[in-house]
C-alpha cells in the first residue's frame, strides 16, 4: 500500500474539506481518466483496490497513472479507551480528493476497454466519479 517514506510530523490534524480542486483537473498523460465529483478522502487501500481492479481489467496493456497520493495520516484510539491521554497512533494513510480532481489515467487501450476498466476502479471509491477523455481525441 502506498504511504510516504518520511513526513515532516507524525501525527495530523484533521482539517475540513471545502471548495474544488485547484490543480489536477486536466489530464495530463492518458488519454482517459476518471474525476472525482465529490470530495472525500480516498484510502491507500482503496486506491490499491482500484489499481487492481483497473489493470486487472485492461490485462496489463496499456498504461496506468495514479494522480494522487496518500500523504495524510489518520489517527485512531483504541476501543473503550478514556478521553485523554494523548493522540492516539496512526491507522491509516488517507488523500485529500476535491470535486474536479483526476484520480486515474489509461493511454495505449481502445476506449470501450478504458471506460470499463475505469468503472470498475471508480466503483472502489466511496465518492460519485465520472469519465472523461481527452479533447483532441475523437473517435
Amino acid at each position: 500500500m502506498l504511504q510516504p517514506k518520511k513526513t515532516k510530523y507524525k501525527k495530523n490534524q484533521k482539517g475540513r474539506i471545502r471548495g474544488n480542486a485547484s490543480k489536477g483537473l486536466i489530464l495530463s498523460r492518458g488519454l482517459y481518466g476518471i474525476k472525482a465529483m465529490e470530495s472525500s478522502w480516498i484510502t491507500s487501500r482503496q486506491l490499491e483496490a482500484a489499481r487492481v481492479a483497473a489493470t486487472r481489467y485492461m490485462k496489463r496493456e496499456g498504461r496506468l497513472w495514479i494522480n494522487i497520493f496518500p500523504d495524510k495520516p489518520i489517527t485512531k484510539k483504541p476501543q473503550e479507551v478514556r478521553m485523554g491521554k494523548g493522540k492516539g497512533p496512526v491507522e491509516f494513510w488517507v488523500s485529500i480528493v476535491k470535486p474536479g480532481r483526476i484520480l486515474f489515467e489509461i493511454d495505449g487501450v481502445e476506449m470501450i476497454i478504458a471506460k470499463e476498466a475505469l468503472r470498475l476502479a471508480s466503483q472502489k471509491f466511496p465518492i460519485k466519479m465520472k469519465f472523461i477523455f481527452s479533447k483532441e481525441f475523437v473517435e
